[in-house]
């Protein structure tokens, strides 16, 4: 019988019969698509602007602004320019912002973790909470909050004062909210959230370097294209640290001085700086101390004593070094002195801090029962006390299911703060949306609002992301 011979299939009938050609042709077909219809919009724009009367361009914000703004911490007047009162929103929610998350994640914390208390009042209390809050909307708890609550406080003449006259910590009115706090400059102020935004930028570095470090890079032209995004990223947070840490407003355009000459400036700063280092460290003995109790079955009393020493030395720093001064009363009526907040303010941070919260609660509860029985018994075996168990073995083993849904809710409470505008306080939105009514360029000025959004949102993913990939699990 005669053999029969396979033709072998020409190159262009391979090509058409191999997967990944296709794959490639399809992204490379969509990829067309979505330029095409990109410059058909922008040519679509750009005719529109050009009929009514005006390009495409930000060069208006050069121009004075003309409108004031309740608060702001960089010195902002109403004949400055409108970039200077869009460095003054966007400084505004960075306050709403940093404030709402650290008082969001105690509270959806400390919620979460009394839901598992024996004790009924507390476990139910912490239930209700959470129950109502959750299916309030937002924005009618804002209103509550400001038209409720803060509005509806005495005038001045009449004000609130806790405990006593005598003793003024807390003075509240209808015209502001004072308490104890430290004597920082606006400009001190302004210098911390800077610095803190260049460590989350820091964050994003730190990726793209050990992208390069540990060389994950796919073969081929898709490869290469990944170590140009990459080292593009780091040259420009690099730059964009630049500004943040060293910029100086009469060179750099900025109307804000940078972190470090805004810290390294004052005495204050200075012990800011060094709280910080010590912050770093007690974090390093808590970890130590927490691996020898588990892997040595030490009882890391002597760690124990350094970070309580640590502790102390940072209490000594913040009561004797910050400058702390509790309200003034005035005669007739009005405080002075202290830390003061305006309604806005505080009824955007407690709206905030509260909605936010009851969801971290329920994030934090259910990664709690996800720690299986076994843990819980096994630790109970050892003989820990239930503090100990909730705080060596349950916990820490929660945060790996704990830390990615709190992902979204920090992002949903930097998003949630354009809200800002329903109570009147000067956030960027509320002061982007007076400029677009004003110049009539609402395409730029929302430009500016989605670029700054979307940056502060990507920096909380970025760094969520890693401190995820730090406490999952790993295989040995």
């Amino acid at each position: 019988m005669a053999q029969t011979r396979f033709k072998p299939a020409s190159k262009p009938v391979a090509l058409l019969r191999d997967e990944r050609f296709w794959q490639i042709a399809l992204q490379a077909l969509v990829l067309v698509l979505v330029l095409a219809a990109g410059s058909y919009l922008l040519g679509n724009l750009n005719r529109n602007l050009i009929q009514s009367g005006t390009r495409f361009g930000f060069d208006f914000l050069k121009n004075p602004a003309g409108f004031a703004i309740g608060e702001d911490m960089i010195g902002y007047r109403a004949q400055d320019s409108y970039s200077k009162v869009i460095q003054a929103g966007i400084i505004n929610s960075f306050r709403v912002m940093i404030v709402g998350v650290i008082l969001a994640t105690v509270v959806g914390i400390t919620a979460g973790v009394a839901s598992f208390s024996s004790n009924w009042l507390v476990n139910k209390i912490s239930r209700a909470y959470v129950g109502l809050v959750r299916n309030v909307p937002l924005l009618l708890q804002l209103f509550f909050w400001y038209l409720a609550v803060y509005l509806s406080a005495p005038k001045a003449a009449n004000q609130i004062v806790l405990p006593s006259e005598r003793l003024s910590w807390v003075v509240m009115s209808n015209k502001g909210l004072n308490i104890p706090g430290p004597s920082f400059s606006s400009e001190l102020w302004v210098g911390l959230m800077l610095l803190l935004l260049a460590l989350l930028l820091l964050g994003l570095l730190w990726q793209s370097v050990m992208a390069f470090v540990q060389g994950r890079f796919a073969a081929g032209l898709a490869g290469w294209l990944s170590r140009a995004v990459n080292a593009a990223v780091i040259v420009a947070v690099l730059v964009v640290d630049y500004f943040l840490l060293f910029s100086n407003s009469q060179e750099d355009r900025l109307y804000f001085k940078g972190a470090i000459w805004a810290l390294f400036s004052s005495a204050k700063g200075l012990w800011v700086i060094a709280l910080m280092a010590l912050a770093v460290l007690v974090v390093l003995l808590w970890q130590r101390r927490t691996q020898v109790m588990l892997e040595q079955g030490q009882d890391g009393r002597l760690l124990l004593g350094a970070i309580i020493g640590i502790l102390l030395a940072a209490l000594a720093i913040i009561l004797f070094t910050f400058g702390w001064k509790a309200p003034t009363l005035i005669a007739g009526g009005g405080a002075a002195g202290g830390l003061r907040m305006s309604m806005e303010y505080a009824a955007m941070v407690t709206g905030l801090t509260f909605y936010t919260g009851a969801f971290i609660a329920e994030i934090v509860r259910a990664g709690i029962q996800s720690v299986s029985r076994g843990q819980w018994e096994a630790a109970r075996s050892l003989g820990l006390s239930p503090d100990k168990i909730m705080q060596l073995v349950v916990f820490p083993q929660s945060l790996r299911v704990i830390i990615p849904p709190l992902n979204s809710e920090f992002a949903n409470l930097a998003k949630n703060s354009s809200l800002a505008l329903a109570v009147g306080y000067p956030d960027l939105y509320s002061v982007a949306s007076t400029t677009f009514n004003q110049t009539g360029r609402p395409i730029e000025v929302f430009i500016v609002m989605m670029a700054t959004y979307l940056t502060i949102n990507l920096l909380i993913s970025i760094n969520m992301n890693q401190l995820n990939n730090a406490v999952q699990f790993k295989e040995r």
